[in-house]
C-alpha cells in the first residue's frame, strides 16, 4: 500500500532538504530587481530576475539594520544578493532570504545615474521654466544620432511621411562608447550654427551601458545651453536618461520624436481650410453686425434730424387723433346705450303707457291730480284722461271704499 502524506509533511520534508544543502545555505545570486516593495513592517519583498527566470526574495528588517543594504533599492537595478534559499512552509514556496545586497555592474552605473540626476535637479536644469516650446510648424529638422541603424531610418521615414517638404540635416554622431559624449555635444553645436528649427538627439534601445553617453553631464549641459528646442529620443519607451530630463521635450522613441517635431502636412492644409472657413464666417458675422449697427445709426439720425422729428410728431399727432376719435366713439356708444336704458325706464313710468293699459288720469279743474276722495266734493268739475281722449265730468256723488292689495 502506498504511503500517504499531508501537505505540511511534504513541505517540511522539502524544507529539511533545502536546509541540509550546503550551497543553498550560503549563496550569492545576481540579477535585476523587480516588484520591489518596502513593507510597513520594515521588511523588503522583491523579485530577482534575469533573461531565463525569476526568484522571490525577502530581506528582513533585522538584516537591513545590520547594514545588509546601504542604498535605496529600486526597480531595474542590477544587484548581487547574498543569503540562503529556503522554503516558506505555509505556502510551499521557496525564496531567497537576503542578508546582504550590493549593486553590481550596471547597478553601480544606476547609482551614478541617480546621483547625477539628483545634483542636476537641484541645480535647476530640469525646471519647467527653462524648457522651450516646440514650434508647431518647422521647415528644418536637425538630427543628432548614428548615421546607420533603425533610429535614423525611423526618424526620416516618419518625418518625410508627415511632411514631404521637410528638410532634414543629420549630424552623424557616435552614440556609444568613450567618444560618444564629445561627438553628441559637437553635433548639437553644429546644428545650432545651422539654425535648424528643432533638434532631435537620440538613438535606439540598449542596455544602460549602451545608453550611458546620454547620462553624461557634458551632454546634459550642451542640451540645457542650446538655444534651439531639443527633443530627446533615447532608447525604448521604458528607457530614461539624463538627457530626457534636461531636454525641452522627451519622446519615448525616435519615431515618436519625429511625430512631435514635424507637423502633418495634409493636416496643415486641412487646418488652413478650416481657418479660412472660420475667418470667412467671422467676417460675415462682423459685416452683418456692422450693417445692423449702420441701420440703427441711420434710424437714430432720422429721429434726431428736424425733418425726422417733424415727421415723428405728425405721426404721433395722427396716432393721438385716432386714439381721441376711438375714445369719442366709445364714449358716444356708451352714452347711447345708457340713453336707451333710460328711455326704457321712462317708458315704464310714462302715464300714456298706463292709460293704454286701461287706466285713466283724473285732474281737478285747476289741474291738480286727484288721487283721493278727500280732494273732491259733490258738484266739482273733473277732467279724465283716457287712452284715446279727454272726458269732462261733474262729481255727483262721493263714496269711500277699501280695495284689497297684494
Amino acid at each position: 500500500m502506498r504511503s500517504e502524506y499531508t501537505v505540511t509533511q511534504v513541505n517540511t520534508y522539502i524544507k529539511n532538504m533545502f536546509t541540509q544543502d550546503f550551497l543553498l545555505r550560503s549563496i550569492t545570486v545576481k540579477g535585476e530587481v523587480s516588484n520591489c516593495k518596502y513593507h510597513s513592517s520594515g521588511h523588503i519583498y522583491f523579485t530577482l530576475k534575469d533573461q531565463g527566470g525569476a526568484i522571490a526574495c525577502v530581506m528582513f528588517r533585522g538584516d537591513r539594520e545590520k547594514g545588509g543594504l546601504k542604498f535605496n533599492m529600486q526597480e531595474g537595478q542590477q544587484v548581487k544578493v547574498s543569503g540562503s534559499v529556503d522554503v516558506y512552509e505555509r505556502d510551499g514556496k521557496y525564496q531567497l532570504y537576503a542578508r546582504q545586497i550590493e549593486l553590481d555592474g550596471a547597478g553601480a552605473l544606476y547609482e551614478r545615474f541617480e546621483e547625477l540626476k539628483k545634483r542636476l535637479r537641484e541645480s535647476g536644469m530640469f525646471a519647467e521654466e527653462y524648457k522651450q516650446q516646440i514650434p508647431s510648424y518647422i521647415k528644418t529638422l536637425g538630427v543628432v544620432t548614428a548615421p546607420t541603424g533603425a533610429a535614423v531610418r525611423d526618424i526620416i521615414n516618419v518625418a518625410t511621411r508627415r511632411n514631404p517638404h521637410i528638410q532634414i540635416i543629420l549630424y552623424p554622431a557616435i552614440v556609444q562608447g568613450d567618444q560618444a559624449p564629445e561627438s553628441i555635444v559637437r553635433g548639437i553645436e553644429v546644428l545650432t550654427q545651422s539654425n535648424v528649427d528643432v533638434i532631435i538627439v537620440g538613438r535606439g534601445g540598449g542596455s544602460i551601458e549602451d545608453l550611458w553617453a546620454f547620462n553624461e553631464e557634458v551632454v546634459a549641459q550642451a542640451i540645457f545651453d542650446c538655444p534651439i528646442p531639443i527633443i530627446s529620443a533615447v532608447g525604448h519607451e521604458t528607457d530614461t536618461t539624463i538627457a530626457d530630463y534636461v531636454a525641452d521635450r522627451r519622446a519615448p522613441t525616435p519615431s515618436a520624436a519625429a511625430e512631435l517635431a514635424v507637423y502633418e502636412y495634409s493636416r496643415f492644409l486641412q487646418d488652413l481650410e478650416d481657418y479660412s472657413f472660420t475667418l470667412t464666417k467671422a467676417m460675415n458675422r462682423k459685416v452683418s453686425a456692422l450693417k445692423m449697427l449702420e441701420s440703427k445709426y441711420k434710424e437714430s439720425l432720422r429721429l434726431l434730424s428736424p425733418t425726422g422729428r417733424i415727421k415723428d410728431r405728425l405721426l404721433r399727432l395722427d396716432q393721438y387723433q385716432d386714439s381721441l376719435q376711438n375714445l369719442m366713439d366709445r364714449k358716444l356708444l356708451e352714452l347711447r346705450h345708457r340713453l336707451e336704458i333710460d328711455i326704457e325706464k321712462l317708458k315704464g313710468l310714462s302715464p300714456l303707457d298706463r292709460l293704454k293699459g286701461g287706466y285713466s288720469y283724473v285732474e281737478s279743474d285747476k289741474g291738480e291730480n286727484i288721487r283721493s276722495i278727500e280732494k273732491v266734493k259733490k258738484g266739482d268739475d273733473l277732467v279724465v284722461y283716457v287712452s284715446d281722449g279727454i272726458i269732462s265730468t261733474k262729481v255727483t256723488d262721493v263714496k269711500s271704499a277699501e280695495y284689497l292689495s297684494e
